[in-house]
């Protein structure tokens, strides 16, 4: 069954398919042809494990690398990007850093998700109105988008360091991954294909996950679900657990990520 329902939205799931191969890189395809998971990551679990923001290093190294999937609630509360991002923030860092569009273009990638923009400076190019969906016309709007630009890496990690609970050597990816909308589903329930766990922080916004077992693990794991409030990171290893994420109430949502070793 599980099966079923992930091939089911990687069929539908339209913004997965990526077209900047000679060759189409298809999510139906990688789903196919992936490892086979080691189902002790999600065995006899059936909830995430949650910890509090002052979890220390020394606390947090028996979970690191075992693959359950984990929150801790307030963990970047002390970042100012909870206080400085926003969509008028990274439209007026693009705008005004020479060479930012055409990175993400050229180096890195644009995820329209459901929406119909075919690119990260089309979202900045939007109406004021929808921007920041001012009437109950305005068509919602979720998208994501990763970095590979030095100087917007710079400007991001002056309101951001590494979780501080990782431990000391962990090394982050350059690579930052940021995702921004309104109420609504984002993803289609899928797997990325990258090399390392992740995390992601919550910066505005609330957000709920949704993690399925991959099909093989099906018999000794569970799904669950987990709703993530600013201020808080969620650590899940996206490579093994399927996921889609429901964006919750009025506010926009904005979350950051990267990966960890």
């Amino acid at each position: 069954m599980i099966l079923v329902t992930i091939l089911a939205a990687v069929l539908n799931g339209k913004e997965f398919t990526l077209h900047r191969c000679i060759i189409e890189n298809n999510y139906l395809v990688m789903e196919v042809t992936r490892p086979i998971t080691n189902c002790k990551i999600c065995k006899d679990i059936d909830s995430f494990t949650i910890l509090d923001g002052n979890v220390t290093k020394s606390e947090f190294s028996r979970y690191a690398y075992q693959g359950h999937p984990l929150l801790v609630r307030g963990g970047c509360s002390n970042w100012t990007a909870l206080d400085v991002f926003s969509y008028d923030f990274f439209k007026q860092l693009y705008t005004a850093t020479e060479g930012a569009y055409s990175s993400v273009e050229d180096e890195c990638q644009f995820f329209p998700f459901r929406t119909t923009f075919l690119s990260l400076r089309e979202v900045f190019e939007m109406t004021e109105e929808r921007a920041r969906m001012a009437t109950p016309n305005e068509k919602t709007w979720y998208i994501g988008w990763s970095n590979c630009n030095p100087d917007i890496a710079s400007a991001l990690r002056k309101h951001y360091t590494k979780p501080h609970f990782l431990p000391d050597d962990a090394e982050l990816s350059a690579i930052d991954w940021i995702f921004m909308g309104y109420k609504g589903t984002g993803a289609s329930m899928h797997l990325d294909y990258v090399r390392r766990p992740s995390w992601q922080a919550q910066i505005r916004g609330t957000k709920t996950w949704y993690l399925l077992p991959p099909p093989e693990c099906e018999d000794v794991c569970s799904a669950m679900n987990i709703t993530v409030h600013r201020g808080d990171i969620i650590l899940v290893d996206t490579n093994q657990w399927y996921h889609t994420t429901v964006i919750e109430g009025e506010e926009m949502s904005v979350t950051l990520g990267s990966e960890y070793d």
